[in-house]
């Protein structure tokens, strides 16, 4: 890697930077140092998008042939027309919500330009002047300080105590050090005097040389990553595109053979044609689209009031079957805040509670310890923050000092005090050489010096140590204890600190000598904690069946304890692998890698490394969510099946890459979220029941009519229509909102390559759908027959079959108003569950009775549904057929728990 100088003659700079004209020509040929914002399709191709769903392009086919049935017919019948209106109606609505909830979710998100600071100082002209982040251009020479966030890539042409929290780019939540040293060459994230768009300084100052702006940083590469990661259909998506493939195909293919045997028949082309129609209509579930829709709305609303925000509407599910959640871990699992925990001195270890730079909590015993907490934090120079705005108590500067500082206000020390009474006079900053810093202090008449750092380090300086208030003797067996103990508490996962102090007469002037013969006084120990609701949303992901990855770019020791604490990892010997070791892998081993069923962590891990272990992961099939808040997790955000970024700590690049943005940053809200996920799919499975038996109730009396050579279709498309639109979306909707059932978490995740249609939910629909058809097909032909009339004298005007066809409807209607109790338990007595458990699916079923009681007796929809009024005694006779689908279902269901109780009984014996 070059030096200064060669930088500088690189970048045809130098030390006092560019001057305006040179940087206004570099404006121009580099062009302004922003990211490109995210392509998005405009407002009227996210709306047209609506109408290329294969459900929407099958009701508008059917909207079509109406419209071209109505315009063949001789006379032309209005009812047609209406059918054909009502089909487009129903296309449209479906459109328009789905396209209301994407448009207005996508622009909650927002762009990657709100991470780049808006204003910078750097050199022109050599003199210092504020621009525009835009506006700088490579070459520019730029000064940072503690708080500011890096505007582009710079290479540190000087350094002064200079740390950065590169967990933006990389991952790793602790800060690390830069300098202007001259390095060799190596991956350019891990360069030790770079500094990177997007992350931010900790402490110290420094100056950087600008060497790369825009995409060409290494933020941008994140980005052209991130844009190029295709975006993968949920197994929601893939089902519904399965499912409407196949009803489409079954729907034309009965059509034309049932037009193709009545035509023969003797049937003019055009009544085949409308008869080939109808059937075609019977079978095509014109209110699925509007109730999935609306559903999956009813799951993002439930999912809001969990914090969860929604981006698209299929994510509602596919968090619900996601098999594998790669986590990230800092800011994730933990609270991105260093904290105090254990504090040791030579007779014991005390610990300390509370969370984060809050100084509530307390410390055991801490008189015992106070000399110790005092000597750490007078050697910060970090400040703690007191909540304003909204925020909570935060720390300006390095946040291992912040958590020093913390522990000590815990013990009761005002620091204010403290410093007054010891005011520093000099400082030997921290050096990654000697890894500890100390502080000269004036304290009675005498200098004070306090040292922190690595134990090592630190140890190797002490002659003593302090033994409750007396210096003892440093011997080797001492040390090697004092060695043992820091080694436990890092194997805890916890970074470790020793404090020393000395007494001299004139500190200051000699590093070396100040930081020689000191007296240890102890160690601390701390960590970034867990989030307090972790390990129960943890245990619940574990008895859900799903498999938890932790992938982070921290160190193997943190990732291995902070996974233990919150339950992820609970065997002796997890699976730890670094990025280095999944370069050394190729997609074959990679693939053996992620198949092992064990605990897995992936340490040190860059997002290329993430893309990779996520699309390994999904070619065995598992349905993948990835958790993160750093620019880094954004590709694998955009990769996985379903990807869930932090809405308060989280960059914006992870939230535009995400579908779900958990608002409170909690894991917990994770949980929560698979439940409801997976309840949407339940009750998609029992609306589907529900929607496709009905279907054959409709479609077997004109099956029936055909083979008995009836020459009029015994319900007519506009009355499936009714039924499809009008009884049957609100008690499906009703179903959709039913709450989770209480073992839900309990089962495991489905299989990717399980299809909605499952052969538990064919043989379902079959068994219900089947008696719904064998009841209206009876009453159809009950009431036929009982008129005295032959078939062949039958017309559309003839009473008899007016009322034929509106029993017919009202069959059906009825029918599923008790198939929508049956179907709301699958092996449960729906007596126990509570028939009136879901009052809105009771109250949408009696609307949907009154609808059809409207359609008989209204005699305006009389003309438009070609509808007759029933009788007291016929409304008894379609009670009786209807309460059929309820009555089996509950014998079906009775047989099927005594048998589950046989078998378990034979296994006991």
């Amino acid at each position: 890697m070059l030096s200064v100088d060669e930088s500088f003659s690189a970048l045809r700079s130098s030390s006092s930077g560019l001057t305006s004209a040179t940087a206004r020509d570099r404006l121009n040929a580099y062009g302004p140092n922003v990211l490109p914002p995210p392509r998005r399709r405009s407002w009227w191709r996210q709306l047209a998008a609506q109408f290329t769903d294969l459900f929407a392009v099958v009701l508008m086919v059917a909207s079509t042939i109406t419209f071209l049935a109505y315009t063949l017919q001789q006379p032309r019948n209005p009812g047609t027309l209406q059918l054909a209106v009502a089909i487009a109606c129903v296309v449209v609505l479906n459109a328009c919500i789905g396209f209301a909830q994407e448009y207005s979710a996508e622009r909650t998100a927002q762009t990657l330009q709100a991470m780049v600071p808006h204003h910078c100082r750097v050199l022109r002209d050599g003199r210092p002047e504020e621009v525009p982040v835009q506006q700088l251009v490579p070459g520019d020479v730029v000064t940072l300080e503690a708080g500011d966030t890096v505007p582009a890539d710079c290479r540190l042409v000087e350094a002064h105590d200079f740390t950065v929290n590169n967990a933006a780019v990389t991952g790793e939540s602790d800060p690390v050090r830069r300098t202007s040293d001259v390095e060799t060459a190596g991956e350019p994230d891990q360069a030790g005097n770079r500094a990177f768009m997007g992350t931010d300084v900790v402490t110290g100052v420094a100056r950087g040389l600008v060497h790369a702006t825009g995409q060409e940083t290494e933020f941008g590469r994140i980005y052209r990553l991130t844009a190029a990661a295709p975006r993968q259909r949920t197994p929601l998506q893939q089902e519904v595109a399965w499912m409407a493939r196949r009803v489409a195909v079954t729907a034309l293919a009965v059509g034309l053979v049932l037009f193709a045997v009545r035509l023969p028949a003797g049937g003019d082309a055009v009544s085949s044609f409308v008869f080939a129609l109808g059937v075609m209509v019977a079978l095509v579930p014109e209110g699925l689209p509007a109730t999935l829709s609306v559903s999956l709305a009813l799951g993002v609303r439930r999912m809001a009031r969990h914090q969860a925000l929604v981006k698209k509407l299929v994510a509602v599910e596919a968090l619900g079957s996601a098999t594998v959640i790669c986590t990230d871990k800092t800011g994730t699992l933990t609270q991105a805040e260093m904290t105090v925990v254990r504090v040791w001195t030579w007779d014991r270890t005390r610990t300390v509670t509370g969370v984060g730079y809050d100084p509530a909590g307390e410390v055991d015993d801490p008189e015992a310890v106070r000399d110790l907490l005092r000597s750490a934090a007078l050697c910060c120079n970090a400040r703690l923050v007191p909540p304003a705005d909204g925020e909570g108590w935060r720390v300006l500067g390095d946040t291992t000092e912040g958590a020093l500082l913390a522990a000590a206000a815990k013990a009761g020390l005002d620091m204010a005090v403290e410093e007054r009474a010891a005011p520093r006079t000099a400082e030997h900053p921290f050096d990654p050489v000697r890894k500890l810093m100390s502080t000269v202090h004036q304290e009675g008449g005498r200098g004070t010096v306090c040292v922190k750092g690595a134990p090592a380090a630190v140890v190797s300086r002490c002659s003593h140590l302090d033994d409750g208030g007396e210096a003892a003797g440093l011997t080797a067996a001492r040390r090697e204890r004092v060695s043992d103990v820091a080694d436990r508490m890092a194997a805890q996962g916890l970074r470790v600190l020793a404090v020393a102090v000395s007494t001299r007469d004139h500190p200051g002037a000699d590093r070396d000598q100040d930081e020689s013969g000191l007296t240890l006084l102890g160690l601390e120990g701390m960590m970034d904690p867990p989030r307090r609701e972790v390990s129960d949303a943890v245990e619940a992901c574990h008895r859900a069946g799903i498999r938890i990855v932790m992938v982070t770019g921290d160190h193997p020791l943190t990732a291995e304890a902070v996974a233990r604490r919150v339950g992820i990892v609970r065997s002796s010997g997890p699976t730890v692998m670094t990025g280095p070791d999944l370069d050394s892998l190729d997609d074959a081993a990679l693939d053996r890698l992620v198949a092992r069923r064990g605990e897995l962590l992936l340490c040190r891990v860059s997002p290329e490394h993430k893309m990779r272990v996520v699309i390994a992961l999904q070619r065995r099939g598992e349905i993948v969510a990835v958790t993160g808040d750093g620019a880094n997790d954004a590709p694998a955000l955009k990769r996985a099946d379903i990807g869930v970024a932090m809405g308060a700590s989280g960059t914006d690049v992870a939230r535009e890459a995400a579908e779900m943005v958990l608002l409170d940053d909690s894991f917990r809200s994770i949980a929560v979220a698979v439940r409801l996920g997976r309840a949407v799919y339940q009750n998609i499975r029992k609306f589907l029941v529900y929607l496709f038996s009905h279907n054959i109730g409709e479609l077997a009396p004109i099956l029936a009519a055909t083979f008995a050579g009836f020459p009029l279709v015994p319900i007519t498309a506009v009355q499936v229509l009714a039924i499809d639109l009008g009884s049957d979306v609100l008690p499906a909707l009703a179903l959709g909102a039913e709450p989770p059932e209480s073992d839900v978490m309990n089962r495991p995740p489905r299989s990717r390559r399980e299809r909605l249609f499952s052969a538990d939910v064919v043989r379902r629909i079959l068994f219900l759908g089947g008696i719904q058809a064998l009841g209206v097909c009876a009453v159809f032909f009950w009431h036929v027959n009982a008129s005295g009339i032959a078939y062949g004298d039958f017309t559309t005007d003839t009473p008899a079959y007016r009322e034929a066809i509106t029993l017919v409807q009202a069959g059906i209607v009825v029918s599923q108003f008790f198939n929508a109790l049956a179907v709301r338990t699958e092996h449960e007595s729906v007596f126990t569950a509570g028939v009136l458990g879901n009052p809105r699916l009771v109250a949408a079923g009696i609307l949907g009775l009154a609808l059809m009681a409207a359609i008989s007796y209204v005699p305006f929809l009389q003309r438009v549904f070609h509808t007759a009024p029933l009788t007291m005694d016929q409304w008894l006779v379609l009670a009786a057929v209807g309460t059929l689908p309820l009555v089996c279902d509950e014998l079906r269901k009775l047989w099927v728990r005594r048998h589950r109780v046989s078998r378990a009984e034979g296994g006991d014996r």
